[in-house]
């Protein structure tokens, strides 16, 4: 009995969810202090965004492991709208990361 959490993939899929959840108010918290002490809003973006895609991450992983205890039509369903919707979520981040990238490059060529 003591090894059955190991086992099980709904506990383990909850985990990495858990992770990935502690991953974005990290990277929030860190935003806000970014913000505060340097004032750039910039840089409190990208770090944001890194957050919520490395988060996303972590949520897929969790999303995938819970395909192991699907059983119904329903379910599955839910599965499939529920990774579309992150994996949507994933594009529109990396495309706003690509962007605020671009915008530093710019300033910092502008500036020499």
């Amino acid at each position: 009995m003591l090894l059955s959490p190991v086992f099980n993939f709904v506990f383990w899929a909850a985990l990495i969810e858990f992770i990935g959840a502690l991953l974005i108010v990290g990277y929030i918290v860190a935003a806000l202090f970014a913000l505060l002490r340097r004032r750039s809003i910039r840089q409190a973006r990208l770090l944001v965004t890194d957050g919520v895609l490395y988060a996303l991450s972590f949520k897929v992983a969790g999303t995938l492991l819970k395909t192991i205890e699907l059983q119904s039509w329903r379910q599955i369903l839910m599965f499939v709208a529920i990774l579309a919707l992150r994996t949507a979520l994933k594009y529109v981040f990396q495309w706003e990361r690509a962007e605020l990238a671009s915008e530093r490059e710019s300033l910092i060529e502008r500036s020499r």
